[in-house]
């Protein structure tokens, strides 16, 4: 067998999105450049590693075992790298990051100096709900994870960063108030395992709220673009919704018992050994959060 690095992260990207043409725009390849990537490493084995079923790609049993070798590899060449790095009194590694869908209006703020500073390090962030992050955890796959409410059955340790705050909002355009908006308005939702979801769900429990029609969407994005153009309202954190207050696209419905409260915050697995990079970044967190939050989201306490 005679395969290559290249090779080897295509066959590994492929695999990760189960679509060629998704791997060639998180490579910045042409589609036709990964399928033959993905084909020439196809050839050096007789047992297929993928298969296409009307027009969706899968992974089979073999590619799985296969990847996983592949990871370790992968990782293994990082390793040298980073080796190399060290000796030269660099500080080098991954960090690796798994935050929930709301956390990409914020992380980036908390790691775009670190990086600055430590040119060596490379970042991974998984952008998903809430269960994808704890089940991350929970495998050991992350350094970090990134939420609002901790997981309840999961022994972490933590690092508050700043306040969560999540408001009933409505399009600008649309002309509802407190005493109507749940009997005119359907309520959009998140989907399951979302913890913007299990807040909403626990709210209208906890103070009795009729619904009239829940709409479902799958992300924070979604569910805001819906908001601005009068599918229905919901209850958005305000970190997620800052630019469209401003601009007037959404507006604020003042209601009993909101805003809800609670913290963004950094967790990570109470026994987890970290690495040199993720110490290093937890002590830069602790040491500038406050001064990030005054020069990245000064005005939020306004609301």
């Amino acid at each position: 067998m005679n395969y290559t690095v290249h090779q080897l992260k295509v066959f590994a990207k492929v695999v990760q999105l189960q679509s060629i043409t998704k791997a060639a725009e998180a490579l910045y390849l042409t589609q036709p450049a990964v399928s033959i990537q993905l084909k020439n490493f196809q050839d050096q084995f007789e047992i297929p590693l993928t298969e296409v079923i009307g027009r969706q790609l899968y992974v089979t049993d073999f590619g799985r075992q296969i990847v996983k070798i592949v990871h370790d590899i992968l990782d293994k060449l990082d390793e040298i790298n980073y080796k190399t790095e060290s000796f030269k009194g660099i500080l080098s590694g991954k960090i690796s990051l798994s935050i929930v869908s709301t956390g990409k209006y914020i992380m980036p703020y908390f790691l775009s100096d670190f990086l600055k500073l430590h040119p060596g390090v490379d970042l991974q962030i998984d952008v998903i709900n809430r269960a994808g992050v704890i089940e991350s955890l929970e495998n050991n796959e992350v350094d970090f994870g990134f939420v609002s409410i901790l997981p309840e059955k999961l022994k972490v340790e933590e690092e508050l960063l700043m306040e969560n705050k999540l408001y009933l909002v409505n399009s600008a355009k649309d002309d509802l108030n407190a005493n109507n908006i749940f009997n005119s308005s359907p309520v959009l939702f998140r989907e399951e395992g979302s913890a913007t979801r299990m807040i909403m769900e626990g709210f209208f429990e906890a103070n009795q709220v009729s619904l009239k029609k829940r709409i479902v969407l799958t992300s924070n994005e979604a569910v805001k673009q819906a908001v601005i153009a009068g599918l229905g309202c919901s209850i958005m954190p305000l970190i997620g919704i800052r630019n469209e207050l401003l601009n007037n696209e959404i507006q604020i419905i003042p209601y009993p018992g909101l805003p809800i409260k609670s913290d963004w915050r950094l967790i990570w697995l109470i026994d987890k050994q970290l690495s040199p990079v993720a110490k290093a970044y937890l002590n830069f967190v602790r040491k500038n959060k406050l001064e990030i939050i005054h020069s990245c989201f000064l005005g939020m306490d306004k609301y």
